[in-house]
């Protein structure tokens, strides 16, 4: 299998659109997932971008993806990665492709003195054997908490004005 790992590109885009909803999918939540082109266009590539990604290729054909932003960490004072999704495609899964997707994004942390690479894994995800294999270590203690929709909104209202 010939294939590359790169830095995505504006031409991606689409690619990348269709493998997040087939991630969304395969997680259980496709009606969840409302990513368009021009969305990941602009957070990718717009005036000051804070999403990254890196694709898979395989010849010539995007295979897989990351998306991931700097995340920073008060206790070391550096920044970090946090892997916002990986996605390979199903019929190339156990072939190195997730493997050299993180690799790359490891590299991107020594090269630029990133203390940490981070992402969340659903509890069922057979992946989770892969990642403990690469050395990566659950955060048993941590609980991941979120607010969307109207209790996002609801907290929002009680917002003090800000200066």
């Amino acid at each position: 299998m010939d294939h590359r790992i790169r830095r995505v590109r504006e031409t991606d885009v689409d690619a990348v659109v269709r493998l997040v909803h087939d991630l969304a999918e395969y997680e259980k939540a496709p009606q969840e997932c409302h990513l368009i082109p021009e969305q990941l266009h602009s957070a990718l590539f717009g005036e000051s971008p804070a999403l990254f990604g890196h694709v898979a290729e395989v010849d010539g054909e995007i295979a897989g993806f990351t998306l991931w932003f700097r995340n920073f960490s008060t206790w070391r004072g550096v920044h970090g990665i946090y892997l916002e999704d990986l996605y390979v495609r199903p019929e190339l899964r156990g072939s190195g492709l997730g493997k050299a997707l993180l690799a790359a994004l490891a590299e991107e942390c020594v090269h630029n003195g990133y203390a940490r690479l981070e992402w969340s894994v659903l509890n069922w995800n057979p992946a989770v054997g892969f990642y403990k294999s690469l050395g990566a270590q659950p955060m048993d203690e941590w609980t991941v908490y979120r607010l969307t929709d109207e209790p996002l909104r609801a907290l929002a209202t009680e917002a003090s004005p800000t200066i």
